[in-house]
């Protein structure tokens, strides 16, 4: 059975902090509309996290905040977070997949995302933080977007047992 938990409200300093370590964004991480899952080890440190966004109509999902520990990176948890978001998105209704990544897109292309306008993912999903902070800041101009369709039979990857850091 998979360790991830849903972050709660007690949880924020420290999602916060790791998120900021690895370089993705903070915004609306204590937000009821923001789903993330995390992951500590055996010191109660957050080693992994994972979620969405969701848009007004549910229909689109903003895939978000999905991160390794650094010594975790390239041992395919990454993909497991990834999917198990996808899952998750898929079963809360989202019929599309959106995100933002500059520098990971072949990681994302080999769970099915093709680039997409920005632009249509901005319309898609205008309510959410991640959406409302790039535009506010001029900082959508720079982004990558991907996209790709769910299916409610999407997966979720099970794995017993805690990360291996390495």
């Amino acid at each position: 059975m998979s360790s991830l938990a849903p972050a709660s409200p007690g949880d924020t300093p420290d999602l916060t902090g790791f998120l900021s370590e690895v370089d993705l964004t903070l915004s609306g991480l204590d937000a009821p509309t923001v789903y993330i899952w995390i992951e500590r080890d055996a010191a109660g440190t957050i080693v992994a996290s994972t979620g969405f966004e969701l848009s007004d109509d549910r229909q689109h999902a903003l895939i978000r905040s999905v991160a390794v520990h650094p010594l975790a990176q390239r041992t395919g948890e990454g993909t497991r977070l990834a999917l198990f978001a996808l899952a998750k998105a898929a079963e809360s209704g989202a019929q599309r997949a959106w995100l933002f990544s500059r520098r990971s897109g072949p990681f994302w292309q080999k769970l099915g995302f093709a680039t997409a306008d920005r632009d249509d993912l901005a319309r898609a999903l205008a309510s959410t933080h991640q959406v409302r902070l790039f535009a506010e800041s001029g900082q959508l101009n720079r982004e990558i977007a991907w996209s790709r369709p769910l299916r409610a039979d999407l997966p979720a990857p099970i794995r017993d047992g805690p990360i291996a850091l390495h």
